[in-house]
């Protein structure tokens, strides 16, 4: 079964999904934040999801973000539609950054890069479902 991350923000959201091994964290898509529910809804119809992993928001100082209280109002709306697919938090501290990053490191021009601004958001996914990945292979 898959498991799919969301770096969820204000007006993109980026996805992300493992294969079905959750050997390989991959892009899946960015999608306007106010469609994101319904996206997923269609989404775990069609694929087997084991659970759900999304971006926790916090500042650098380990205080929630101002972005906490959405992610906060989806995960609670997500619980209550689809209680038989869990939906946990993960840090995403600095994810953005290293998205831009690996996004430059891979010669994505400066013009991509500001024509499609949802491929950080998908990267930042990617990101974030890797981080969670590995700590749980640690586990």
């Amino acid at each position: 079964m898959r498991v799919v991350s969301i770096d969820y923000g204000k007006k993109r959201t980026g996805l992300a999904v493992t294969d079905p091994l959750q050997i390989i964290a991959n892009g899946l898509v960015t999608v306007d934040t106010g469609h994101l529910f319904d996206y997923l809804s269609q989404y775990v119809s069609q694929e087997q999801v084991e659970r759900i992993v999304i971006g926790k928001p916090m500042q650098t100082n380990g205080r929630p973000s101002e972005n906490f209280t959405r992610v906060e109002q989806f995960v609670n709306r997500w619980r209550k539609a689809m209680p038989n697919i869990p939906i946990e938090y993960y840090d995403e501290r600095f994810t953005s950054v290293l998205a831009q990053r690996a996004i430059i490191d891979s010669g994505v021009g400066k013009k991509v890069r500001r024509e499609n601004k949802g491929l950080v958001d998908e990267v930042s996914a990617t990101i974030i479902l890797q981080d969670w990945m590995e700590a749980n292979r640690r586990k």
